[in-house]
């Protein structure tokens, strides 16, 4: 009860900031309601500095309600689908990903960042976003302020491509008729959970796709994040290997603190769709199924506004402006390398 008392007021701040974003996301979808919600986020921290009691409210609808959302997501998605679409992505996420590390390890000795800032950008970048540094940084034991910089690198991106890659996508030539292309797009080439959902989102809004989009994207983004346990177990045995160069004691690494169960989570969902529309034995049946499926979709959107809203509320603009080119630089090498390698891919098997 007190735990559920100490996430009240920041999950209620981030819900005030996302009912009107939603509102206005209806009216521009143009714009889309998450990135009404980051921008008035961010807004609203810059005078509001000390968020006092609201604070873990705030940090726990960053993460946890934005997975909770993923996770309705998984309601209405036939396994079938979700299979599908892993095995037409996994040859762009596999590139997108070496592409991005190859791209932090060269501009790392290029540019003399540093190793730990360089290893947390490139990871980041490649994977999912703020969760990959969160799961990297312990293993390789990167001071708080290494963390903030990466994260912060990675947010500026984040925000771009909430805003620019529906444009760009037109631009391009992406079907306007299907989320396919764009939804692949999004999900291989964002860097972070949260703008991935808020691109796909916008497309959908933008050309009335319902949800096609940001099903395709998430359910691709969930495919690539996997990649954290492979990416994440090879940092632990290098650090090991150092530590026992220097050394020191074995480090520890607990497999169970790096794994994103929500993804487990997100296909039982989709489990349960399978097997409820499978079992559906008439027309009154398969509505009511159909309903409810809709209202988890529409549940889980807002629920990423709010997410979006209470990432915006932990965001330092001021911090991000003073923390030094040369790891902004890295983060827009390391993005340009997965959108364009991306684009490649799509374009080579025919998605594009």
């Amino acid at each position: 009860m007190n735990s559920i008392k100490r996430i009240v007021p920041g999950a209620a701040v981030s819900a005030a900031i996302a009912v009107p974003s939603w509102l206005l996301g209806r009216l521009f979808p143009v714009v889309g309601a998450p990135v009404f919600a980051i921008l008035a986020g961010m807004c609203v921290t810059l005078i509001w500095k000390k968020k006092g009691c609201a604070a873990e409210g705030i940090a726990f609808t960053a993460k946890k309600v934005l997975q909770w959302a993923v996770v309705l997501l998984g309601f209405g998605l036939n396994l079938s689908v979700i299979l599908q679409t892993g095995r037409q992505s996994l040859p762009i996420i596999l590139c997108t990903v070496s592409a991005a590390l190859v791209t932090a390890f060269v501009l790392c000795r290029l540019l003399k960042i540093d190793g730990t800032v360089a290893t947390l950008v490139g990871v980041g970048s490649s994977i999912c976003g703020g969760s990959a540094i969160a799961a990297a940084a312990p293993v390789i034991r990167a001071r708080d302020e290494e963390v903030a910089q990466s994260i912060s690198v990675i947010f500026l991106f984040n925000v771009i491509a909430a805003f620019v890659f529906p444009a760009f996508g037109q631009a391009i030539g992406f079907s306007t008729e299907s989320g396919e292309a764009f939804g692949v797009f999004a999900g291989t080439a964002v860097n972070d959970t949260s703008s991935v959902t808020a691109a796909a989102s916008t497309w959908d809004s933008l050309w009335n796709l319902g949800s096609q989009t940001l099903d395709k994207a998430v359910t691709v983004k969930l495919t690539r994040t996997l990649a954290i346990i492979p990416i994440t177990l090879v940092l632990a045995l290098i650090q090991a290997r150092k530590a026992r160069a220097e050394g020191a004691q074995k480090a520890s690494f607990s497999l169970a603190s790096v794994f994103p169960f929500f993804i487990l989570y997100f296909i039982a969902a989709s489990v349960i769709t399978t097997a409820a529309y499978a079992l559906a034995d008439g027309t009154d049946v398969l509505r009511v199924i159909q309903d409810v499926f809709s209202f988890f979709k529409s549940v889980s959107k807002f629920c990423i506004v709010m997410a979006m809203a209470a990432i915006g509320l932990n965001s330092d603009i001021v911090k991000l402006v003073k923390s030094g080119g040369k790891p902004v630089l890295l983060g827009a090498a390391c993005w340009a390398a997965v959108t364009a390698v991306s684009l490649a891919m799509q374009r080579a098997i025919g998605l594009w």
